[in-house]
C-alpha cells in the first residue's frame, strides 16, 4: 500500500481537535486551521488521482505493447 494513505489518515486526524473546537465552542481560530487543513486535503486528493491515473495508463500502456 502507498504511503499517500497513511498521510492522507493522518492529515484526517489531524484536523479533528480543530473540528471540535470550531464547531462546539466556536472557536475562529480553529476554523481557519480546519479550512487550510482542508485545502491540503484537496491538494492531497488531487495528487493521489493524478498518481492513481498515471499507474493506470502506464499499466495499460504495457499491456498494449505485449
Amino acid at each position: 500500500m502507498n504511503n499517500n494513505f497513511s498521510k492522507l489518515k493522518d492529515l484526517v486526524m489531524s484536523l479533528e481537535s480543530d473540528f471540535e473546537k470550531f464547531y462546539d465552542k466556536n472557536n475562529a481560530a480553529a476554523g481557519t486551521r480546519v479550512r487550510k487543513g482542508m485545502q491540503d486535503l484537496k491538494n492531497m486528493a488531487q495528487d493521489i488521482r493524478k498518481e492513481v491515473q498515471d499507474a493506470k495508463n502506464s499499466s495499460t500502456e504495457k499491456k498494449a505493447t505485449k
